[in-house]
């Protein structure tokens, strides 16, 4: 071959190695396919899969266009053993140096459940039988024993997996908690503190009165009188899910475990799961010498630490009751409880 030809081939050898390299890096940081349907492509990705099988159920799914050029690059970047699992959304035309990042970074979608602070393990029950990305059954776990919080759950994860990593979030704060308890509590173990935290919980939906109710029932224990909660009572009447109405005479009257008017003491289980700020109220109070608490009308409570102050505190609910009731025709009020109940 003359000098010429020669020269001629290599030039061409050259165009060909440039054009491929452009090719190659063009489909790489370049626009990927059109999602088939809206502006993503939702994608499942199954534990132990290999970069050949993402890359096939990739393409099947319309976000790459070769799933050998998807294996190539996956290699040649060093990406391809730090592929995670899980399920992503990818955008329209995304490039596929864009798709292998969302991979290695584990940009999974995120499916959040929340559970919120006073719901009893029935209600965490119900929502995550609820929660469509989920698989599988479960058991109602015992009461009390959830961490209430927002916890991210994966599309295909097991419910009682689900629910085994709400009770050790539980074990977990509460044993933190239980190491640094104020000493001489009127109760000796953790699950004891996890009911009390639970009537907490349910007696008042302001941050800033938890810790001064829960005061008001450590030392109604202490001083060995009843705790009279009307959270207790409507546990035993509805298993703590809402009345729609105020509590009865009679249902007040009934002489269940749970009815904290008629036996001192704790009830026999907690009444709910308790956030964060109910356990750490509870396992360590503020020192006051109050009582008792009646609602202000407010949103709140007034506390006292006399009977006799909270007579008075209850009459004052009473007559604002009675002005509301007058203000707005309303139907007729269940009997309410008499002025000494508890810390009511």
């Amino acid at each position: 071959m003359s000098r010429r030809g020669a020269r001629r081939s290599g030039g061409l050898l050259l165009a060909v190695v440039v054009l491929a390299a452009l090719w190659g890096w063009w489909s790489y940081v370049g626009p990927g396919p059109a999602a088939r349907r809206g502006p993503s492509t939702d994608v499942v990705l199954p534990r132990g899969a290999g970069v050949r099988q993402i890359g096939a159920a990739l393409q099947k799914a319309g976000v790459i266009s070769s799933a050998d050029l998807f294996a190539l690059a996956a290699r040649l970047t060093g990406q391809a053993g730090r592929l995670q699992a899980g399920e992503y959304d990818f955008r329209s035309r995304e490039p596929l140096a864009d798709v292998l990042r969302d991979l290695r970074d584990g940009r999974v979608v995120r499916h959040l459940l929340t559970i919120p602070e006073g719901w009893t393990s029935g209600m965490a029950l119900d929502a995550l039988l609820a929660q469509p990305v989920l698989v599988g059954t479960a058991d109602e776990p015992p009461e009390g024993s959830l961490l209430p919080d927002t916890y991210q759950v994966q599309r295909g994860e097991d419910r009682a997996e689900v629910l085994k990593r709400m009770r050790a979030a539980r074990d977990k704060l509460l044993a933190q908690l239980w190491a640094r308890r104020a000493p001489d509590l009127p109760f000796a173990t953790p699950e004891e503190a996890v009911t009390l935290a639970s009537i907490v919980e349910k007696e008042t939906g302001l941050p800033a009165e938890r810790p001064r109710v829960a005061a008001v029932f450590v030392n109604r224990l202490r001083a060995h009188m009843p705790l009279q909660s009307d959270p207790t009572v409507i546990y035993a009447v509805s298993k703590g899910r809402p009345l729609g109405r105020g509590l009865r005479a009679s249902e007040l009257a009934q002489a269940g475990p749970y009815n904290t008017y008629a036996h001192p003491g704790l009830p026999p289980t907690p009444i709910a799961n308790p956030g964060r700020a109910s356990l750490e109220a509870t396992l360590n109070p503020p020192k006051t010498d109050e009582l008792y608490f009646v609602a202000n009308g407010a949103g709140g409570h007034v506390f006292a630490s006399t009977y006799e102050d909270h007579v008075r505190n209850v009459a004052r609910w009473r007559q604002l009751e009675r002005d509301r009731a007058q203000a707005t025709p309303a139907p007729p009020a269940p009997a309410p409880a008499p002025a000494q109940q508890g810390g009511r």
